[in-house]
């Protein structure tokens, strides 16, 4: 806000002045910084057309710190000379007699605002020899304005519903608008840190040579989701109250009649140099549709796929939702997303697996890494793989691994000896261990529970 004072003798100066001020002259006469009329003008200009102010440039010359030194001192060349001693020199060694200080004269000049006496050719010399420097000077000419007056009435900024009730707004002087304003700036978007980590394991997985598999189909049937997997149909995770099923359409009809066959001879007689479950195998259980409970059914019918024509090595990823039927709760959600990794090739074994996941980890910034047996239905052998957590100084669980069993592969037409390496983690947990952490304690102090929000469901891990 512009200073009052300022303001009113800037007003009464313009009123005696027959063609206008300069906003310069007006600081010097006040004994002010320019800056402040400076923000007298803008203020004035804000209230309508009380002022016209025209900006002006203006170029002059001053002294620089050296050249303040040689006007008040002399020059060099003189106060060597003064420096003869009273008694005197030879002659042979100071030929003058005296010297004729023209550089501290010409200095004078400027500082005493004489530098138009002085041509333009002395002065560059004077600039060269870093004495002089030429500044440029905006000021504004500040003349009387179509509705000038000394004294100024307080515009409204807005219409109240009172001046409406009363008709009081009649009588008042509102500010104008300014629609060539550009307003406050909104706020812009941020990428979701999910998304940002999400793009950072893709990114990991195709510089390791990956291949990105299709997951836009959340709905699936058991026979992939769960058969194809060697996952029986009594284990609990088929159960209404662990997988979303389907009412419409119920079930699914489509699949290779003679590869369901040796499913269902896997899970009910064995082969394949396994017993098998020893259970009734029914194509009812197989056809309930379901929301995928893991991408690892993408995973099967890629697999499948792949043993439908001649065999070569392959690298699979992918990155998608997945949905479980939980109650939500302080550590459970009902969808989260998975990240999965296939490696299918000749003569794999569980060294490669702890190979590939120690260089999948560490370019996630994972270091300490340990691996302990585990159990699935569909891999033999198991590991969990757990990272050490420097912030709540313990061990914690990131991911599942293994090496998918014969009952599963070799129905499907995968060539003996070949080996299938996989392995499976949330995208929540590894998002929250990396970095999350320390954004939480930010956001809601340092006396957070980092247990409590391992826990959470933003770092669920059911994969």
């Amino acid at each position: 806000m512009a200073d009052t004072g300022v303001v009113e003798k800037l007003l009464q100066g313009i009123e005696k002045a027959d063609d206008g001020v300069d906003s310069l002259e007006v600081a010097n006469s006040l004994g002010v910084d320019h800056q402040v009329v400076v923000g007298a003008v803008k203020s004035l200009q804000a209230v309508g057309d009380v002022i016209s102010a025209e900006l002006r440039s203006s170029k002059h010359w001053e002294l620089t710190e050296e050249g303040s030194e040689i006007a008040e001192q002399g020059s060099q060349e003189a106060r060597v000379f003064s420096s003869v001693p009273l008694e005197g020199l030879a002659q042979s060694e100071l030929m003058v007699e005296n010297v004729e200080d023209q550089v501290r004269e010409k200095l004078l000049l400027v500082q005493k605002g004489n530098g138009g006496h002085l041509e333009e050719k002395e002065k560059n010399e004077l600039k060269k020899r870093k004495l002089l420097s030429e500044v440029t000077i905006k000021s504004y000419w500040i003349t009387r304005g179509s509705s000038f007056s000394t004294t100024l009435t307080k515009q409204e900024t807005e219409l109240t519903p009172e001046m409406i009730a009363t008709g009081s707004w009649k009588e008042k002087k509102f500010k104008p608008y300014n629609f060539e304003a550009m307003g406050v700036a909104p706020d812009c978007g941020h990428l979701h840190p999910l998304m940002k980590e999400r793009t950072q394991f893709r990114q990991i997985f195709l510089e390791m040579g990956f291949t990105e598999m299709p997951t836009n189909n959340f709905i699936e049937s058991s026979f992939w989701n769960f058969d194809s997997l060697f996952q029986p149909q009594q284990h609990p995770a088929r159960d209404q109250h662990d997988t979303f099923f389907l009412s419409d359409p119920a079930l699914a009809h489509d699949f290779p009649q003679d590869y369901l066959q040796r499913v269902k001879k896997v899970h009910s007689e064995g082969g394949y140099g396994s017993q098998g479950y020893k259970y009734d195998w029914k194509i009812e259980e197989a056809q309930k549709n379901i929301l995928r409970t893991h991408t690892t059914a993408v995973s099967a019918r890629m697999l499948y796929k792949l043993a439908q024509q001649k065999f070569t090595p392959v690298k699979y990823f992918s990155i998608d939702r997945v949905f479980r039927n939980e109650t939500l709760d302080a550590t459970h959600l009902a969808e989260f997303h998975q990240i999965e990794g296939v490696v299918a090739d000749y003569g794999l074994t569980l060294g490669d697996l702890i190979g590939v996941l120690h260089q999948f980890f560490t370019k996630l910034g994972f270091t300490k890494l340990r691996f302990k047996p585990a159990y699935n239905p569909y891999t033999e052998p198991s590991m969990e793989v757990f990272s050490y957590h420097e912030g709540l100084k313990k061990w914690m669980e990131l991911g599942n691994s293994g090496v998918f069993r014969p009952e599963m592969l070799l129905p499907m037409g995968v060539p003996e000896g070949v080996s299938v390496i996989a392995w499976g983690l949330s995208l929540e947990r590894p998002t929250m261990i990396k970095y999350g952490i320390n954004n939480i304690r930010e956001l809601v102090g340092h006396k957070v529970n980092l247990q409590m929000v391992y826990d959470s469901p933003i770092c669920r891990l059911d994969s």
